[in-house]
């Protein structure tokens, strides 16, 4: 079987307008032909069925670009061991997945294009699961750890270091999946907040949001001494490891944990770049980090920090949105950049600094992880 991705890209995006339907339909078929896969889901399926669209719309997107689904499919494979998947449940997964594709696109489905998702949905299983095998060997499905510091900095905003009882390796930049004990079953994705340190302690920067089971629980109901989970770290945005740009880094909110951590990694490296940091939000109280940049500001002095703030206007610094506050300095286009924060702001950011002159190669994004 050959891959079409030319075959599979066009009967997705037929499916793409109704993409709430057909993952609940998904779902249930899944379960009505698996029963025994329910117990591995947790009890309410909203965040997952996002999930499992936004993965499989970034894979069908990608199919033409092989390394770089590649290496999402192997971070994917390494971390679904912590649900316990083993290489049969691929098979019942592809048969559901193809069956909601058939279902959604019938219009234009023909046997052509069966075959196309067929061998699609192959090849990506594949890689996950040797992928998994792998690491087996390795590394554990999940890593436990231990909540040594918890300091709220905002009613709703928690800065939380973790020592994992075995070394968690990981590369600036990366997040890792969480779960809590109040909450079994049910993970959320943090960005670790530092970069990687002699003694494995880790920092999450955690923003409990309306409705979120594991936000909250981290951040109101969570104490030193306590003990959660972490999943395999993830992610591709990651600090430069060689080059000599300058670098403009935009963090929106708690967007900003993957973005220190990787400017700690520059300093770490002896190379000398200058950074700017536009670190934005709604008001000066929710920077909720600014006088740790600042003492790393005063300790290396090719990083500038600069505080944004959106909607309070007595506020005694630079005032706007950071996507339009980056339109006010001189072109960034020789620079390597790192977006984070709220998708909108993320999106909006990156589409006028291409509009500015920086290529999208140079640009390296994340939208803030958790429960939004």
């Amino acid at each position: 079987m050959s891959l079409n991705p030319r075959l599979v890209k066009e009967s997705f995006s037929v499916v793409e307008p109704v993409a709430d339907k057909a993952t609940a339909y998904f779902y249930g078929r899944l379960f009505a032909e698996n029963p025994h896969l329910r117990g591995m889901f947790p009890p309410a399926m909203d965040v997952q069925r996002d999930r499992l669209f936004s993965s499989l719309t970034r894979i069908v997107w990608s199919l033409d670009s092989p390394d770089s689904m590649a290496g999402y499919l192997s971070q994917l494979g390494r971390d679904h061991r912590k649900y316990g998947v083993i290489a049969e449940h691929y098979t019942a997964v592809g048969n559901a997945l193809l069956a909601t594709i058939r279902r959604f696109a019938r219009e234009v489905w023909n046997s052509e294009i069966e075959a196309a998702w067929v061998a699609a949905y192959t090849a990506a299983a594949n890689l996950m699961i040797d992928s998994a095998d792998a690491d087996a060997g390795v590394s554990p499905a999940w890593w436990l750890a231990e909540i040594i510091d918890h300091e709220l900095r905002r009613p709703d905003i928690a800065v939380i270091t973790l020592r994992p009882t075995q070394r968690l390796p990981y590369t600036a930049g990366q997040y890792v999946n969480v779960q809590t004990s109040r909450w079994p079953r049910v993970w959320r994705t943090f960005s670790i907040a530092n970069a990687p340190r002699a003694d494995n302690t880790i920092r999450l920067h955690v923003r409990a949001v309306s409705g979120g089971w594991v936000s909250t629980s981290l951040v109101r109901h969570t104490r030193i001494g306590d003990t959660i989970m972490l999943g395999p770290p993830m992610g591709t945005m990651t600090s430069p490891e060689r080059g000599n740009r300058d670098l403009l880094c935009v963090a929106g909110g708690t967007g900003l944990a993957p973005i220190k951590a990787i400017i700690e990694q520059v300093i770490a490296s002896g190379r000398r770049p200058n950074v700017h940091l536009l670190y934005g939000a709604r008001t000066a109280a929710e920077l909720y980090d600014l006088p740790d940049l600042i003492r790393m500001e005063a300790s290396f002095p090719w990083l500038r920090v600069l505080p944004v703030v959106s909607d309070e206007p007595a506020f005694d610094g630079m005032r706007g949105h950071l996507p339009e506050v980056t339109e006010r300095f001189h072109t960034w286009s020789e620079h390597q950049v790192y977006v984070c924060g709220p998708p909108g702001m993320v999106n909006e950011t990156v589409r006028r600094l291409q509009i500015n002159g920086v290529p999208l190669a140079r640009i390296s994004r994340d939208v803030v992880h958790g429960e939004h």
